[in-house]
């Protein structure tokens, strides 16, 4: 009797570490199980955005980066925050929280903003290759499930995806500078879809085709490998275009400085006169 509880207890215990095996394998899909560091952007001090920006970023980014933990938390991964509350963070040390954690992956959650409040869209920035499959990834799941515009996917020498030694992304989720945006971001519903759509572009990384295409509504099979604007490279025509108009702009400023000060000296003998 105490043998056969023992085979049944022994058969069970193996049951239960295999589908807890499994569904970590899943999560992973289908390679081994990775740890999602989330990155929720500024906080402490540091607010984000631009001077004068009435919603603080800092504030949407850490409660969609919440949001995202929960709903991979309950997909099966592990995951790491480099920051849980409305704590200032340096770069440095998101990258060291990063690069210290083993087989794991950097998703960096922010919000855009523009002096110019038309301005509006989604865009998701890598800088590794090995990153682009994720960025592609979660560009197509966030844009498919967001009313805003695909500003696309972009190469670009961010201080937290330049130090990381991961594939790491950074999404920005619109701009709180866009009144429309603005007000999508402030919904708690709009958050927790958010959320939702880059834990599928982390679940489905590795379901990233070759092809160029895009297309704007998220599928559950191959994503397309987004094609990207690379903003890590400026040509040497385009510095010395613009040294040349900085130059200009320095003569004019100086030669209007001059007129005005000739201006000046003119009026003032004639008020002596």
């Amino acid at each position: 009797m105490r043998r056969k509880f023992c085979r049944i207890f022994l058969i069970g215990a193996g049951l239960l570490t295999s589908f807890l095996t499994c569904r970590s394998y899943a999560a992973s899909g289908g390679s081994s199980p990775i740890t999602v560091v989330i990155d929720a952007g500024h906080g402490g001090f540091d607010r984000g955005g631009i001077p004068g920006q009435r919603v603080s970023e800092k504030d949407m980014t850490l409660d969609v980066a919440r949001r995202l933990k929960s709903v991979l938390t309950a997909s099966g991964y592990r995951v790491v925050m480099t920051r849980d509350s409305d704590v200032f963070i340096p770069l440095g040390t998101r990258c060291s929280i990063a690069n210290s954690t083993r087989n794991a992956i950097f998703v960096s959650v922010h919000f855009n903003s523009a002096t110019r409040a038309g301005a509006s869209g989604i865009e998701t920035y890598f800088y590794g290759r090995d990153s682009l499959a994720l960025a592609s990834a979660i560009h197509h799941y966030v844009v498919g499930g967001a009313p805003s515009s695909s500003r696309g996917v972009r190469r670009r020498g961010y201080y937290v995806l330049r130090k990381t030694r991961i594939p790491a992304v950074l999404v920005e989720c619109g701009f709180l500078t866009n009144p429309t945006e603005a007000a999508y971001a402030q919904n708690s519903s709009y958050r927790q879809k958010l959320a939702e759509a880059i834990a599928s572009g982390v679940q489905s990384r590795n379901s990233v085709a070759s092809s160029r295409g895009t297309t704007r509504v998220a599928t559950a099979e191959s994503i397309p490998l987004q094609p990207y604007i690379d903003q890590t490279r400026v040509t040497k025509s385009k510095k010395s275009r613009s040294k040349r108009s900085a130059k200009k702009s320095t003569r004019k400023k100086k030669s209007s400085s001059k007129r005005s000060s000739s201006d000046a000296r003119a009026a003032s003998s004639n008020r002596e006169a």
